[in-house]
């Protein structure tokens, strides 16, 4: 298990860089934090189930693609609310500067870390 945590948070480094890279793009185009915040969540959340579907945890036989797919967005669905919630928190709190939505987005994905990890493990990819 502490193997597939560390892959697991490797993919979340991987997303946390993708989902920043997305947000400070949808800033620079007028998007406003938390529009632009749901855009590049979603953009990580496809990030992570690529790369742990391959490398983190073995697929379940007999579940389709879209099927899959479906319940890793279900069981991301814990880990976005409260990832949301504590980046919502810290946008409305931080100081305004370049790099408060990075400490925002850092400080959400910690904070739904371990919800997304249990998700993925005992029930998207679990099996029987």
């Amino acid at each position: 298990m502490r193997r597939q945590f560390a892959f697991f948070a490797t993919a979340g480094a991987v997303a946390f860089i993708v989902d920043a890279g997305v947000l400070y793009v949808a800033l620079a185009i007028g998007m406003g934090p938390f529009a632009g915040r749901a855009l590049s969540f979603s953009c990580a959340v496809v990030t992570t189930w690529l790369i742990n579907r391959t490398f983190t945890f073995r697929p379940p036989e007999g579940r389709g693609l879209l099927a899959e797919f479906i319940h890793y967005l279900a069981a991301m669905s814990v880990g976005a609310v409260v990832n949301y919630g504590v980046y919502s928190v810290a946008i409305l709190t931080l100081p305004r500067s370049t790099w408060s939505p990075l400490i925002a987005v850092a400080v959400g994905v910690g904070a739904g870390l371990v919800f997304n990890f249990i998700g993925a493990k005992f029930w998207v990819f679990r099996h029987r």
